[in-house]
């Protein structure tokens, strides 16, 4: 018992677990983005329907494959409908991602694992991301598994390679699950790797098995919403991915320049307390490369340096050229980052800082994360929670943004059963999949639904009163304005 109490591995894991559950659920859920996936998610358990996502009844929302909603959906089928429960999947990745770390460099360079697995733990950027709900830590935590599986195949003395690449195939469905496409980017990392080390022919990571195995996990749930939903897959090929990578349809930084706006503030700021060891490895990388060049054995030699350089910066070229562009894109390359800084400390012959420095930094990251709790925003959705709960007696079954951004939080917040809906003045034009407005106003006002509460911009209110006035309502206002915006009831004139 004393000996498991001075583990290393014991130790390292209460603090990773610390930082990743601590006021996991202290601060409300965020708009837009916690409100869009966290939606999602609430609107399959209530409709039962976990094949298609939808924002609400009418409109489906189709920007993300299903296994980030999954993961919230039965989360809180298990522990309730609360904040905590929506961020526990993405607090369970980025645990995952600080224990494949762990183990990606015990098998590179055995005696730097822990090393890797706190330097993980306490970058600014896996932290920070660990408690905001998105698509990308589960995309990070998938890769991270396919990439582990690989390095036990091929730098692990096993007498199973096989085994651990159909681990890496299945891995990589999982991935494409989450983010489509982009969940393939390790393949071409593993692929040139294999290419460039002398002599490597047997196991090869494309064998039909895989490729099957990757069918059946990753392309059915494609192909029942392709089938039920005729021009989804035109919209996906076209606007989720081409688009995305090609055009500044989404407004992402596309700009020539808008990978240094971007990408390197996050690299150097991602990584504290970390990057001057990252620095030191990068500003000695070109000595390392060029032997590689002219000598196979050299490479053999240096196959775990090799490895992680390509982990690396295959997938930084690929998202400076790619012209949608945001920070959590570089999140699955933190990984290879934190074991990168593991070994070259380990190669400077540093040691881990002393507990009591990690310690110091590890409060003030979870001061951070409670202090976020107070921050004043208004994509906070429990305040708009509150503001409504005071502003309108009786039950509320629904809540309309009238030509304004939807606080799609408030129905996690609210409650489950509440529909949140984004409607237009006018009659709606534009894409059939996710277009921006789900009903005109006078679809909507149509309707004649009971505990509904309107919102809209004050600076727009006397326009979207004399319209509702016009289609022979009243609008009933509801208290004083919220973050500018006036909260009202709507009745018919008779």
């Amino acid at each position: 018992m004393r000996q498991l109490l001075r583990s290393p591995a014991l130790w390292t894991a209460a603090f990773a677990v610390a930082l990743a559950l601590a006021f996991l659920g202290s601060r409300g859920i965020w708009d837009p983005d916690e409100g869009r996936y966290t939606n999602v998610a609430l609107n399959m358990l209530d409709s039962g329907d976990w094949l298609n996502p939808r924002r609400n009844d009418e409109v489906g929302h189709w920007t993300k494959p299903p296994l980030t909603y999954w993961a919230i959906a039965s989360s809180i089928l298990v522990f309730g409908t609360n904040t905590w429960a929506a961020r526990l999947p993405i607090a369970l990745s980025y645990l995952l991602c600080v224990w494949l770390s762990w183990r990606i460099a015990a098998r590179l360079s055995p005696g730097s694992q822990q090393a890797a697995a706190i330097a993980y733990a306490t970058m600014l950027l896996p932290f920070g991301a660990s408690q905001l709900i998105t698509t990308d830590f589960l995309l990070s935590a998938c890769i991270a598994l396919a990439m582990w599986a690989f390095v036990e195949a091929r730098f692990s003395t096993t007498r199973h390679p096989r085994k651990w690449i159909a681990l890496m195939w299945i891995a990589l469905a999982a991935a494409f699950v989450t983010k489509g496409p982009a969940g393939l980017f390790p393949l071409p990392v593993v692929l040139l790797f294999d290419y460039l080390m002398p002599g490597r022919r047997e196991h090869r990571v494309l064998q039909w098995s895989g490729l099957v195995l990757f069918a059946l996990l990753a392309l059915p749930w494609y192909l029942a919403v392709f089938h039920g939903n005729p021009g989804l897959f035109s919209y996906f090929v076209g606007d989720e991915m081409v688009n995305r990578v090609t055009t500044n349809e989404f407004g992402r930084h596309a700009e020539w320049y808008g990978w240094i706006e971007i990408y390197v503030p996050t690299l150097i700021v991602g990584t504290l307390p970390w990057t001057p060891a990252l620095w030191r490895w990068a500003r000695g990388l070109p000595a390392m490369v060029r032997p590689w060049w002219r000598d196979p054995q050299r490479r053999q030699r240096d196959a775990h340096w090799v490895f992680l350089a390509l982990w690396l910066l295959l997938p930084l070229v690929v998202f400076c050229i790619a012209r949608s562009r945001m920070p959590l894109y570089l999140l699955p390359v933190f990984v290879p980052i934190a074991v990168i800084v593991a070994l070259q400390r380990s190669r400077e012959g540093r040691a881990l800082p002393a507990w009591p420095k990690l310690l110091a930094w590890a409060v003030l990251l979870v001061i951070a994360k409670a202090a976020t709790a107070y921050w004043p925003t208004h994509k906070n959705a429990e305040a708009w929670a509150h503001a409504i709960f005071e502003r309108a007696p009786g039950p509320v079954h629904e809540i309309v943004f009238v030509e304004d951004m939807a606080r799609y939080g408030l129905h996690l917040e609210l409650g489950r059963g509440t529909e949140i809906e984004k409607i237009s003045l006018d009659t709606l034009q534009g894409s059939r999949f996710n277009p921006e407005y789900d009903e005109p106003l006078a679809v909507e006002l149509g309707e004649h639904e009971h505990g509904v509460v309107w919102v809209a911009k004050l600076s727009d209110w006397p326009v979207v009163r004399a319209r509702i006035e016009g289609y022979g309502y009243r609008a009933i206002v509801l208290g004083t304005p919220f973050e500018r915006r006036v909260l009202f009831r709507v009745e018919p004139e008779s």
